[in-house]
C-alpha cells in the first residue's frame, strides 16, 4: 500500500470503512433489544482501545509526545461518543428507514464544517458527486419505493439523531485540525480512551444494571464485531483517511453504506431487495467515481486536499 498515492490510500481506507460500518447496522439490529445502548458502546470503546493500544505498542510505540494536549482527545472522544448515544436515543422512536435518511445529510454537513475549520472548498464537481450520492443512497434506503420516500416525515427521534449526525460530521474535519503529526493508530488510541471514559461516566448505571453473565450468545458476537471491526478498525481507517482526503470526500463514503447493508442482509439470509434498488447502487458508484477523479493537476490538488 506504500506504493499507492496518499489520495488512493485514503479512498481504499474509506471503502473498507463503509463495508465494516454496514455490518454493524445488520448485526446491531439483531441485538439492539438485548442490551442498553450506553452499556454496549462503553464496552465497545474499551475493547477497541485495548486492541488499538496493542497495535500501537507493536508498531509505532507509545510515546509521551504522541499524547500532548490531552484535551484534544477528550474533545474528539466526546464528540464521537455523543454521536453513538444520540444515534441510539433517536432510534428509540425513529423508524430505521427515516433515521438512515437523516444520516445521508452527514457528508454535506461535513463539507460545511470542512470549510469552516479548514477552509476546504467543495468544488462544483464534488458538490455534484455529493448530490448524486445522496440521491442514490436515498433510493437504496427506501428500497426504490417512491411513496415511502415521499411519505418521509421528521419526528422527535429523527431530530435527536440529526444532532448525532451533526456531531459525526464535525468529528471528521476536527481530526485533521487537531492532529499534530501523531500516527493514526496512537491518535485513535487517545480518542478511544477519552471516549470510553465519557461513555463510562454517562452510562454507568446501565453498565452496572446489565446482566453480563447471562447475555445471549448473539449479543457477544455482535459486541465483538462492533468493537473489533466496526470500532477499532474503522476508527483507525477514518483517522488514516482524514489525513489524506478532504472532509467532504471522506464522509461521501457514507453513501455506500446502504448498498453494503444490502449485501450484509443477503449474506445473513434476510433477503434481497428488488431490482430497481440497483439504480441507487449505480448512482452511489457514479458519485464515488467522480470523487476518485482529480479535476486539478496533482500539485494543485494536493495543496487543497
Amino acid at each position: 500500500m506504500d506504493r499507492l498515492s496518499p489520495h488512493l490510500q485514503g479512498h481504499l481506507a474509506m471503502l473498507a470503512f463503509s463495508a465494516l460500518v454496514a455490518g454493524s447496522f445488520s448485526l446491531g439490529s439483531m441485538i439492539a433489544n438485548d442490551i442498553a445502548p450506553a452499556a454496549l458502546n462503553a464496552v465497545r470503546f474499551w475493547i477497541a482501545a485495548a486492541l488499538i493500544g496493542a497495535v500501537a505498542v507493536s508498531t509505532t510505540g507509545l510515546h509521551r509526545r504522541h499524547f500532548r494536549a490531552p484535551w484534544r482527545f477528550l474533545l474528539l472522544g466526546g464528540i464521537f461518543a455523543a454521536y453513538f448515544v444520540l444515534m441510539f436515543e433517536g432510534l428509540r422512536t425513529a423508524p430505521p428507514v427515516s433515521a438512515a435518511a437523516v444520516f445521508t445529510l452527514t457528508p454535506v454537513m461535513s463539507a460545511g464544517f470542512g470549510w469552516l475549520l479548514l477552509r476546504q472548498v467543495t468544488t462544483p464537481r464534488i458538490a455534484a458527486a455529493l448530490a448524486i450520492g445522496a440521491a442514490g443512497a436515498l433510493w437504496v434506503i427506501f428500497r426504490a419505493d417512491l411513496p415511502a420516500l415521499l411519505g418521509f416525515h421528521i419526528g422527535s427521534g429523527e431530530v435527536i439523531y440529526f444532532w448525532g449526525c451533526l456531531a459525526h460530521a464535525l468529528y471528521t474535519p476536527m481530526v485533521r485540525r487537531l492532529n499534530r503529526g501523531e500516527p493514526a493508530v496512537t491518535f485513535s488510541l487517545g480518542m478511544m480512551i477519552a471516549g470510553g471514559l465519557v461513555l463510562t461516566v454517562y452510562g454507568w448505571s446501565d453498565i452496572v444494571a446489565t446482566d453480563w453473565a447471562h447475555l445471549p450468545g448473539l449479543v457477544w458476537v455482535g459486541l465483538i464485531y462492533v468493537s473489533v471491526f466496526a470500532s477499532a478498525f474503522t476508527f483507525v481507517l477514518l483517522q488514516f483517511a482524514t489525513l489524506r482526503l478532504p472532509s467532504s470526500k471522506v464522509m461521501a463514503y457514507t453513501y455506500l453504506t446502504p448498498s453494503w447493508v444490502i449485501l450484509w442482509e443477503i449474506a445473513l439470509g434476510h433477503g434481497a431487495p428488488r431490482g430497481l434498488v440497483l439504480v441507487g447502487v449505480a448512482l452511489t458508484v457514479t458519485a464515488l467515481v467522480l470523487l476518485l477523479e482529480n479535476e486539478e493537476p496533482s500539485g494543485a490538488a494536493a495543496s487543497r486536499s
